[in-house]
């Protein structure tokens, strides 16, 4: 089993697993279809695709920056009449940062980190109006587990992130996994991709563990140092 790493970071991410109608929200932390769906593009299938290879990944993600949720409106028209749809209210995650991991055989990870590095179709964070900034693939780690990869992976927050938390000599980064059958009572999310057809989208529900933080070294801490050790009413007793 192999894993492969992705940096997620952009000026507007959305992130929608519960969004309906005219109100589109975000979850604070990349979805599990959202991520598949970036796969699938980078391998060029299309949204008819089977997607079951995929789906199967299991699927982690870190937050090592959260950002900061904006509303916007937008009208739009429908893909095949082309009317009007009604306004909309869209929600965004603006100046995140996270790391998301996807574990499977090494043949299917080798062939996604190929496809990441020169994808068939730009890559977008949720939604097509959300580039990401920087490059996605990080890389593939290997004779890892999931979490254990996620854990030794560098803080890739942003300088400016990185100084404004100056005083925390560590800091501790958020961590959710994809549930197995011998985590017990966990959350749930329904962003299990089945079928990315826009004729009819389709997802199921997943479990969703919240791990214990990740802890990283701030490269950017500084730590004022404690007082000396020192008594001046001693060295009046002396004289």
């Amino acid at each position: 089993m192999s894993v492969l790493m992705l940096r997620l970071a952009g000026p507007l991410q959305s992130w929608g697993a519960t969004a309906r109608f005219a109100r589109r929200t975000t979850e604070p932390f990349p979805t599990k279809s959202g991520v598949i769906g970036l796969l699938a593009a980078a391998l060029g299938r299309d949204r008819t695709d089977d997607i079951t290879d995929l789906a199967a990944l299991r699927f982690g993600v870190r937050t090592d920056q959260p950002g900061t949720v904006l509303r916007d409106y937008q009208v739009a028209l429908h893909f095949e009449t082309e009317k009007s749809m009604p306004v909309s209210e869209r929600f965004y995650l603006a100046d995140a940062v996270f790391v998301a991991g996807v574990e499977g055989g090494d043949a299917l990870i080798e062939r996604l980190d190929a496809a990441v590095r020169a994808p068939a179709f730009l890559p977008y964070l949720g939604r097509r109006s959300c580039p990401p900034a920087k490059p996605v693939d990080l890389g593939v780690r290997r004779d890892v587990t999931l979490e254990m990869a996620l854990h030794q992976e560098p803080w890739h927050a942003a300088d400016w992130h990185q100084r404004r938390r100056r005083n925390e000599a560590t800091v501790k980064l958020e961590l959710h996994l994809e549930a197995t059958s011998t985590d017990g009572p966990v959350d749930t999310l329904r962003d299990q991709p089945l079928s990315f057809d826009p004729r009819h989208r389709r997802y199921a529900l997943r479990g969703v563990r919240v791990a214990d933080p990740v802890r990283k070294p701030n490269p950017r801490a500084r730590i004022t140092p404690a007082p000396p050790d020192h008594d001046p009413i001693a060295a009046l007793e002396g004289a």
